[in-house]
This record gives structure tokens, sequence and C-alpha cells, in this order.
């Protein structure tokens, strides 16, 4: 591990707290922040009133944490909007827009089952850190967002398709849309699945990225029960070069269930995708050559469809970790408390098979089959967090693979980054 870089957590008693989490964590170029309900810090309780008024006070409580660490709302680079009920996205659509100038982030919308203290609406930002966090060493401070739509791909006039900065692509959330008619495509869940993934590589080809690029991805499903048949499609698609096949490289991945998409579409796929050119002004030196790297252990849960951990750049991205014991492949016994001890378990082994720490998680995902389960979650989750210090994001879904009471995934801070591929 190199202490190049450093894992700089902060809050504000202008937004909610949490002592299970921070309100940001800057690792490298990005700002991560935890998933804000629509609380007022000065009571800590949850804004009575509309999803159009929770809203407004998620994004307040956003553009907060932004101003106490000198950023700005535009310099978020994609959302993520979790509501109660996907009808209610045009009422959070209306107050979003007013928090942007000239600008639309990238950006995922689902409803979910449940959300912390009964919200109905949640929001989420990934922000841009153009500082960086190294220690006593001149940052780009000046680095530049790129934006990119293609006509060849869906249009969301309140979205961006995909907003790079520094070493990373963030791409909104693909639905079943058939670009030309703007509707969702004919067929069942192989045909949406299907179109979700060539929107995705329309996306990429238009930036003259591969589509072996994906370092991780999310795929949001109505029914469960359909991923046999969204396997059996996306497949197809990875690996998708001959280098790719050559050494089996698949992205890490999570699936999470979901209780409505937008369009009432049935599946929704969100891709996190390496960006090796930078934006500029980085040093050329510093940003042509840098290789995926891709990691597995016999010692956790294996996926043949996902890479357990993959990095690139300063960043790992874990795959969505069951509480599977490697040994036997089964669940451990036991309730919550047991499967989440299991989960972050995996977590463990697989990043210290990656030669790093616990310390360097940046961001953490729990998705929880009973949301009342939170308490005692927590409970274990403080053992192996006990500064509070990863940003987190908390929702509860209907639905876990092998019906699960939890599935945990991360995002971890990578200080020695990626090496160039040697000539």
């Amino acid at each position: 591990m190199s202490n190049d870089n450093v894992v700089l957590a902060r809050n504000t008693k202008q937004a909610p707290q949490n002592p299970f989490y921070s309100q940001t964590v800057a690792f490298s170029h990005y700002n991560h922040l935890s998933a804000q309900l629509p609380i007022d810090p000065l009571s800590g309780k949850l804004l009575s009133g509309s999803v159009t008024e929770q809203a407004e006070q998620c994004l307040k409580n956003i553009k907060a944490i932004l101003t106490s660490i000198d950023h700005v709302m535009n310099d978020i680079v994609r959302l993520t909007i979790f509501v109660k009920t996907i009808k209610e996205i045009e009422a959070v659509e209306k107050v979003y827009q007013t928090f942007f100038s000239g600008y639309f982030p990238s950006k995922t919308v689902v409803a979910v089952d449940a959300l912390p203290m009964n919200a109905l609406v949640q929001i989420e930002a990934l922000v841009s850190n153009g500082e960086g966090t190294i220690p006593k060493a001149p940052q780009a401070g000046d680095l530049i967002k790129l934006t990119n739509n293609t006509p060849l791909a869906p249009i969301d006039q309140f979205s961006t398709q995909t907003v790079a900065f520094s070493h990373y692509n963030n791409l909104s959330a693909q639905l079943p849309i058939d670009p030309k008619s703007g509707r969702l495509v004919v067929g069942g869940i192989k045909e949406q699945t299907r179109q979700c993934l060539k929107n995705i590589k329309t996306i990429l080809e238009s930036i003259d990225v591969p589509f072996d690029d994906i370092v991780k991805t999310t795929l949001f499903l109505k029914d469960p029960s359909d991923i046999d048949a969204v396997n059996e499609v996306y497949a197809t698609f990875f690996p998708d070069s001959a280098i790719a096949r050559t050494v089996a490289y698949v992205p890490a991945r999570t699936t999470v269930a979901v209780s409505d998409l937008p369009m009432n579409a049935l599946i929704q796929i969100e891709a996190v995708v390496s960006h090796g050119d930078g934006t500029p002004p980085q040093a050329i030196e510093d940003r042509h050559g840098l290789i995926l790297e891709a990691n597995n252990t016999k010692n956790a849960p294996i996926d043949a469809l996902a890479t357990q951990s993959v990095a690139f750049s300063h960043y790992n991205h874990l795959s969505a970790q069951l509480p599977i014991d490697a040994k036997t492949g089964k669940f451990v016994a036991g309730g919550v408390k047991e499967q989440t001890q299991q989960c972050l378990e995996n977590i463990k082994t697989i990043i210290e098979h990656v030669d790093h720490v616990m310390e360097d998680v940046v961001k953490v995902n729990l998705y929880l089959k009973d949301i009342t389960d939170l308490d005692a979650v927590d409970e274990v989750y403080a053992t192996f967090f006990p500064s509070g210090t990863p940003a987190r994001r908390t929702v509860g879904v209907s639905n876990l693979p092998q019906d699960a009471l939890i599935q945990i995934d991360v995002v971890l801070g990578n200080a020695e980054g990626t090496p160039p591929i040697l000539a």
C-alpha cells in the first residue's frame, strides 16, 4: 500500500449526521456522499410532507455538504434517486432541476420497497474532487468534466448519458428504450436486457471507449426470478473482445430487486467505466495505458459472471457479497446478524487478498430485505467500521439473491493506482 493518497471523511452540522457513516468521503479525484434522507439537520427528524418537500430537503442536505467542502452542485457527476413510488419521479425532477444550472449529471432512478425512517425519497451524489487527496502534492484543481450525449442512445432532458471526470466515466442507468422510437423495446426480459446493454455499448462507442472497459455493472430487476434469462443475454456481451475473452474478464456486479422502474421497464442497467485518457489537463504520462486489474480469491464466493474486485486507477469496485460461506458454498446459519457478519467477512477477505484493509473502504451499499433489521445490522457493522468513516447507502428491497436477508457491496480506495501497460 502506498501512502500517497488519504481517505478524507468529513461532516458538517448543517446536514444530518449519523454515527455509523460520514456525510462525504473523498479519495483521489472523487467525493462519495452518503445517501441523503429528507431529515431536517436542526431537529434531526424526518421532514413531514409531500415527496416534493422531501426531495427538496434531500437536495438541500446535499448542497450543505458540498458547501462545507468548497464544492457546488454542478460538481456532481452522478445522482441516484430512490423513491417509494415511481409515479412520484416527475415531482422529484421538478425540484431537482431547480438545483442545477446549464448541466445535469448522469442519473439513476429506481423505486424500492422501503427507505430508512419510512422516507418517500432518498438521493445520493457522486461528486468530482479536482483538488485530489494527495498530501503536500500539486493537484489538478482545474480538471474538467467531459459530458457526452449521442442521438444513437436514449436521451433524457434531465440527465447526461455519460459524465467523465479524471479516470472514470459515469453512465446514466440505461432503460430498454429503442432510441429510434423512444419507446420500450418490444418483447420480454431477454429483449429488454439486450437493449439496455446495446444502449450502454452505443454510448461507449460514441466516446471511443471499448465495452470491456466497464469496471462495474448494477442490474436493477423488477422480478428477481428473471435473473437466469438476464444472465443468458448478459453472457453474450461479456467478455466482448478477444483480449478480454483470453483472460475471461467480466466486470464486478451487483443485482438489486426493485419495486418499479421508469416506463414500467423490467430491467435497468448502470455502468461505471474506466477512462484511461483522463480528463484535461491531466498529463499524458499520468493517463495513458492504465490497465484493469481483476481479482478473485477462492476464499470468498466466486461467480462466473462477476469478478470479485476490479481495480482501475485509484479505485477498486467490489461485487455485491451475499452471506455465503466460501468453504461450503452455502448460506451461513442464523439470522440477519450472522448474515451481515458473513457478508462483511467476505468483503474483508477480498480486500485483504488485494493487499488492502477495511480502512480503505470509501463507500458501502446495504440492501436489506427488511429495513427494520437496520439496528441489528448496525450492531455488527460497527465492529468492522468502528470509526464510521465510509459513506453509505441503505435501501430496503423485496427480494435478494437466494432469499438472503442482506447484501453488501463496497467501493475501495486504491492508493497505489493501476500500472500502465508495458511496451
